[in-house]
């Protein structure tokens, strides 16, 4: 009972909650989710897909490295795990925007046309090219989203104090011990749904297991550092 007290009552609460119910919508809406796993996995989504966009490529590609460099501001930078994140994003948007390799390799020649597509229920038009996203996309963007917002805030907040405090435990990291490597992976999770191929499927564990040992090495580092033990017992490891 004090357990369950201690968790209820734990700042971070509301936040369980809410990441909770992110998590429910896929099995809510299994069956759109699926039909949209399944289009990507067989090729059938290949006449639907943006090719050719390399403006978009590029661009996509430029914002989501720069998202890298805060992470400079707290541990040494490694070079290969930037190369790794760097070819994910890359192949990713060249696959996404500019062609298509690994959902023609797996073509809908293969497999038959008789796969369902699944329904837009949005769409928009961005530098002049139309996007329509299915559910499965939708929840993938609002992902993304989250993760960013938690990159750019945790950004904010070792720019301001790293060079006045040893040790940041104000803002976002009174709630997560690594809300950058956080809301990394939540962009890696949201990208695998939203674009679901074979090259999604590899790279998404591999990056999703690098930045967790990333966090780890971080922590043997910080270990100096006589108030992070006790910042360590306040504050969780990711939520």
């Amino acid at each position: 009972m004090k357990k369950l007290m201690k968790i209820i009552t734990h700042r971070n609460f509301p936040f369980r909650i809410f990441v909770l119910l992110l998590l429910f919508i896929p099995i809510v809406f299994w069956r759109d989710f699926s039909i949209h796993i399944y289009s990507h996995f067989t090729g059938t989504i290949l006449p639907h897909v943006i090719t050719q966009q390399w403006h978009i490529v590029l661009l996509n590609i430029i914002m989501f490295v720069t998202f890298l460099i805060p992470l400079s501001f707290r541990r040494k930078i490694n070079w290969k795990e930037y190369g790794l994140v760097t070819a994910f994003f890359v192949s990713l948007f060249v696959e996404m925007y500019g062609i298509p390799l690994t959902i023609f390799f797996v073509s809908k020649s293969l497999y038959g046309s008789n796969v369902e597509i699944a329904n837009t229920v949005f769409d928009f038009t961005f530098l002049g090219v139309n996007i329509a996203m299915d559910l499965a996309m939708l929840y993938a963007t609002i992902l993304m989203l989250i993760g960013t917002v938690c990159i750019l805030v945790a950004w904010v907040t070792l720019y301001k104090k790293i060079k006045t405090e040893e040790l940041v435990t104000t803002g976002i990291y009174s709630y997560s011990r690594h809300p950058q490597y956080f809301g990394f992976i939540l962009i890696i999770l949201g990208w695998f749904v939203g674009w679901p191929t074979i090259l999604t499927a590899i790279f998404a564990p591999i990056l999703i297991y690098k930045y967790v040992k990333v966090c780890s090495v971080e922590e043997k580092e910080l270990k100096h550092i006589k108030k992070y033990q006790k910042y360590k017992e306040q504050v969780p490891f990711f939520i």
